[in-house]
């Protein structure tokens, strides 16, 4: 739905699974071949499994734009919490991070580590989902005050403001 640019780092996967969905139409992407692998998906992937990260995901991200789920999901932290990761210290500078603990890694640990290096980076709660009830695609909010509300100002929120006009 978004001409944004990409979420920086790890959360352009997250922005990624998140909007595999298209809410409007209907059309789910992790349906073809060519996208499960864009995402890193083995072909024997549990595609249940992954919606349901996905959903879990996207009220995670409208919660981070103040908006209530859109619908009944398992908690986020109950489906990371089986993510094994492993904290990786550079031998050249001693920085360190959280990766996946096994290659190849599940795209559930991918996204694990890509939260706990968001939290860290202080990027995690500039992610966020739409707040359009038949969008909800998910954006990396670069605003100044970070009080986005659309994925798009020229579609999802032109759409609201003549929605309220058309009220009053």
């Amino acid at each position: 739905m978004s001409a944004r640019a990409s979420a920086p780092g790890g959360l352009a996967l997250v922005e990624s699974l998140v909007n595999t969905l298209d809410l409007e139409t209907g059309a789910d992407r992790l349906d073809t071949p060519e996208s499960r692998a864009r995402l890193g998906l083995a072909p024997d992937e549990d595609l249940t499994a992954v919606r349901e990260l996905r959903e879990s995901l996207r009220a995670t991200l409208l919660a981070h734009a103040g908006h209530a789920p859109h619908g009944p999901v398992t908690p986020l932290g109950a489906l990371l919490a089986a993510a094994p990761l492993i904290v990786a210290v550079s031998a050249e500078d001693g920085s360190a991070i959280l990766r996946p603990a096994t290659e190849p890694a599940s795209l559930v640990s991918r996204v694990a580590a890509a939260v706990a290096q968001a939290l860290t980076a202080g990027t995690w709660q500039r992610l966020k989902a739409c707040e359009a009830p038949d969008c909800h695609w998910a954006y990396y909010d670069r605003s100044p005050a970070g009080r986005g509300r659309w994925c798009s100002m020229q579609v999802c929120g032109a759409r609201a403001k003549m929605r309220r006009y058309r009220a009053k």
